[in-house]
């Protein structure tokens, strides 16, 4: 059998190429840029789960009109000086994201806190990049997110939840930060479909199948197991943070919640449908946004969150383990990578995958580098 390759491209022409991309299907540009970001961005971190592998999910969903590029843009509902409920319009969900950080961030800067709920909107890719944008501007951000449901929860074989979405990043000393970006499943449905795509089996305790039972290949995975797996293992954990996710995406703002919401690649319906007797949008997805500024609370934030990463930084790894790390240590380790490549890796299987579906759009092939 063919060993496949891993090809580097400079990042640059990854967000050239998915602009290029989404503009052939309609995007306007600005939209194509936002979201080009941050899907390169999630490359670039080491999260190819979320990057460009998904740009022909993305593509179909404005084609199709489940996902609206015109000349929209989100719109802010209701607000006080530090709340805001937004309408995202169906819009992409990185060009509602990016609005609803900066819009957190500036009524935190007025009022030490900033928390905006979300509905109307779609999948926002990686949580991290808008917590990182609050933390590059000293804040400490979270992000949230409700998705498909694809969340079995312990004692039960059917999805009730989705993959909800947890971020929480904070500025520390000298360009250090503390960044955790993690889902409330064992794992991110974008994971076993790079797995697929590479021709790998998934470990056991990531995803069931249609009976309920856990399986290792991910052409069976009809349902993801949550953070903790079994009941056994603290399953019921992952389970408690689903729904806690859900009360701050779907409950608080109104839109879709766990089974009420559009599972992902599904083209037959707006994601700003309005409802019937539960008063919710049932195709929506809803995402929640908070900043929060340090200097509001204690002096020294930055100096005692540094200690606490360093300490644990410093402690003896356990055996088999040559070091310590904290959230975030890993994505530096990935981009400290590409910069020495100078560009993104990926494995020969994808670029061919991605080539094929611009082909299909008479877009440019994304070009590697010699």
């Amino acid at each position: 059998m063919e060993i496949q390759k891993e090809v580097v491209v400079p990042f640059n022409e990854v967000k050239s190429f998915i602009v290029r991309c989404m503009q052939a299907v309609g995007t306007r540009r600005e939209h194509a840029e936002t979201f080009a970001d941050l899907l390169a961005t999630a490359d670039y971190r080491g999260h190819q789960s979320h990057g460009l592998n998904r740009i022909d999910i993305y593509m179909r969903d404005i084609q199709s009109g489940t996902t609206v590029s015109g000349d929209l843009e989100p719109t802010v509902v209701k607000e006080t000086a530090a709340t805001a409920l937004v309408d995202g319009n169906s819009l992409l969900g990185p060009v509602v994201g990016k609005f609803c950080v900066d819009l957190a961030l500036e009524k935190a800067r007025e009022s030490g806190i900033g928390w905006v709920s979300v509905r109307g909107s779609n999948h926002f890719g990686i949580a991290g990049w808008y917590s990182m944008r609050a933390a590059q501007q000293g804040m400490v951000g979270l992000a949230f997110t409700n998705t498909s449901p694809y969340m079995v929860p312990t004692r039960a074989k059917q999805a009730a939840l989705g993959t909800s979405a947890i971020s929480c990043a904070a500025p520390a000393k000298d360009g250090d930060s503390f960044v955790l970006d993690m889902a409330s499943t064992a794992v991110a449905m974008g994971k076993i479909e790079l797995r697929d795509r590479k021709g790998l089996d998934i470990p056991k305790g990531w995803a069931v199948d249609r009976e309920g039972k856990e399986t290792t290949n991910p052409k069976n995975v009809e349902w993801l197991m949550p953070l903790g797996g079994s009941e056994e293992t603290g399953g019921y954990k992952g389970y408690g943070i689903g729904i806690m996710v859900e009360i701050f995406c779907g409950i608080l703002s109104g839109a879709s919640y766990g089974p009420h919401i559009r599972k992902w690649k599904t083209v037959d319906t707006l994601a700003n449908l309005v409802t019937d007797a539960i008063s919710c949008a049932p195709e929506e997805r809803g995402h929640c946004f908070v900043a929060i500024d340090p200097g509001a609370f204690a002096d020294g934030f930055s100096d005692r969150l540094s200690d606490l990463m360093n300490h644990c930084r410093g402690l003896e790894p356990a055996d088999g383990e040559s070091e310590v790390l904290v959230a975030g240590d890993p994505e530096k380790r990935h981009m400290e990578k590409c910069d020495k490549l100078g560009g993104i890796p990926y494995h020969s299987s994808q670029i061919q995958f991605v080539n094929t579906v611009a082909a299909k759009h008479n877009v440019e092939p994304i070009k590697c580098r010699e």
